[in-house]
């Protein structure tokens, strides 16, 4: 019998891009957070969101997001350098295996079809913060423009699937990429 080994946590680090920095969550976040998700749109475009919201639960994710035990990295998308928000998603690493991870993200709706998302996510797969070789995706199917997201980041589609969403309460047809690290 083998023990499992649980992987090493590094401290996240700041990723810059043209418009904004992509940086470890903090505390201070919660509120920009449980507003954007608190848009049904934004909620139902993921599989962990609920909709409603929850009281406390933006909290307990960035208590989440910034814990020693995390399982899953999360950078905030901040603009604020560049007269942005603070805050306009997130972007998201999960270590799937020592060599795999999986990418996640969501932006505010008002800050739909502006690039933002494309460019955080591009940024994050050039980083390759966990030193992955391999990376997965997915997005909810009747979500074309996360898709795109996916493709314009060098990602490739690799099948059919379902995942379940929370907010929808059921599960949702998804389409999966794999994007493979040099």
């Amino acid at each position: 019998m083998t023990d499992l080994i649980a992987p090493v946590l590094h401290p996240q680090t700041e990723i810059a891009t043209e418009r904004f920095v992509l940086r470890p969550l903090r505390r201070s976040d919660a509120g920009l957070i449980a507003h954007y998700t608190q848009d049904r749109r934004v909620a139902e475009g993921t599989r962990s969101i609920p909709h409603p919201l929850p009281p406390g639960a933006s909290e307990a994710y960035v208590n989440r997001a910034i814990s020693s035990e995390r399982d899953e990295d999360v950078w905030a998308i901040d603009g604020s350098a560049n007269k942005l928000a603070e805050l306009l998603g997130v972007v998201s690493l999960t270590r799937i295996e020592p060599d795999q991870s999986e990418l996640g993200f969501w932006v505010g709706a008002g800050f739909w079809n502006t690039g933002f998302a494309t460019e955080a996510v591009a940024a994050l797969v050039a980083a390759n913060p966990h030193g992955s070789r391999t990376l997965f995706a997915e997005a909810f199917q009747d979500n074309p423009g996360s898709a795109r997201v996916l493709t314009n980041s060098g990602f490739e589609y690799l099948g059919d699937a379902e995942s379940w969403s929370i907010a929808r309460n059921a599960r949702v047809p998804t389409w999966t990429y794999l994007r493979k690290m040099a």
